[in-house]
């Protein structure tokens, strides 16, 4: 397995209840260490999370569902937000909103897991 591959691996699992929802190491690679390019790309990740949520919560199709879970996915996975990135990825392998227990409980996951981690970044990078 490379590198890269552990990498995914590593970022598409939730992390264990002692680990921090933020990936420091993970962040700091992907700026270069620079701490205010780090605090501007978690601000803009903080701002774009309320948004992904409304849209999975209103999804009328399952390509709706199906882009706002891979957005989530994605965005979280470039910041190091393991616990979103894993819920995202189940949010996208669910393929839509025909099962709306399934789509609801997701959700309330997902909410929890942006609140946790909301919670951890502006402790840790209050500007």
């Amino acid at each position: 397995m490379t590198q890269s591959q552990k990498n995914m691996v590593q970022l598409n699992r939730s992390p264990e209840p002692s680990e921090p929802p933020l990936d420091h190491a993970h962040l700091s690679r992907y700026t270069l260490s620079d701490r205010s390019l780090e605090i501007e790309i978690l601000r803009l990740f903080l701002a774009q999370i309320p948004l992904t949520i409304e849209t999975l919560k209103f999804a009328s199709m399952d390509k709706d569902w199906v882009v706002a879970a891979h957005t989530l996915k994605g965005s979280a996975r470039a910041v190091g937000v393991g616990r979103l990135a894993a819920l995202g990825l189940e949010a996208e392998q669910l393929g839509g909103i025909g099962d709306g227990e399934a789509c609801s409980c997701l959700i309330a996951k997902i909410e929890d897991a942006a609140q946790e981690a909301e919670a951890y970044i502006t402790t840790h990078y209050a500007a």
